[in-house]
C-alpha cells in the first residue's frame, strides 16, 4: 500500500489530497484547501501555507509527495506568486522527509484522461471515476491535487513496468 499526498500549489489556493494505492486499487484518503486572505502579506501566506501543510502530512502520513510544476504564464506577478506559494509547499514536503516528484501540467493530463489537451471538466470526471466518488471533490484545486497524486501513482507503476 503507498499513499501520496498530491499539491497543487498556488499563493491564495493550494490545493492538496492524499490517494491510497493498494493493488489496482485507487481510494481517495482526504482532500481540501489551504486558503489565505487576499490582502495578507505575502511572508504571512507563505507561512499560512506551510503550517498548514505540515499539520496535514502530520495527519494523513503520506509516504511520498507530488507538486505540480510552476507552467509557463503569460502574467508574470501572477506566475511570481504561484512559485512563492509552490516553494512554501515544497519546503513543507521537504522538511517532512518525503521525496517530492514534480509533474507538468500536461503529464497531470495525459495520465490522468490519456489527452494532454483534456479540459477541467474532463479532468475532474476522470478523478471520479478513478477514484470511484459519488461526486467530483470540490472545490477544484482540490480535484486537481488528486489528479497529481494520481499521476505519481500511475507513473510509479509505469516506471516499475520499465525496469522489469
Amino acid at each position: 500500500m503507498v499513499r501520496v499526498m498530491g499539491v497543487d500549489p498556488g499563493t491564495a489556493i493550494t490545493g492538496w489530497g492524499v490517494v491510497e494505492e493498494s493493488g489496482d486499487e485507487l481510494a481517495m484518503v482526504a482532500c481540501g484547501v489551504v486558503t489565505t486572505a487576499a490582502g495578507t502579506p505575502l511572508p504571512q501566506r507563505l507561512q499560512i501555507i506551510y503550517r498548514e501543510l505540515t499539520q496535514l502530512i502530520g495527519q494523513w502520513q503520506p509516504d511520498t509527495a507530488a507538486i505540480e510544476e510552476l507552467f509557463f504564464s503569460k502574467n508574470a506577478k501572477t506566475a511570481l506568486a504561484v512559485g512563492h506559494g509552490r516553494g512554501a509547499a515544497m519546503l513543507a514536503l521537504a522538511n517532512a522527509g518525503l521525496s517530492i516528484v514534480e509533474y507538468k501540467p500536461l503529464e497531470v493530463k495525459q495520465a490522468i484522461t490519456g489527452h494532454g489537451g483534456a479540459d477541467k471538466q474532463q479532468m475532474q470526471q476522470m478523478v471520479r471515476l478513478l477514484l470511484s466518488l459519488k461526486d467530483i471533490p470540490r472545490p477544484d484545486d482540490a480535484a486537481d491535487a488528486l489528479a497529481v497524486a494520481i499521476c505519481h501513482l500511475h507513473s510509479a507503476r509505469l516506471r516499475l513496468l520499465e525496469d522489469e
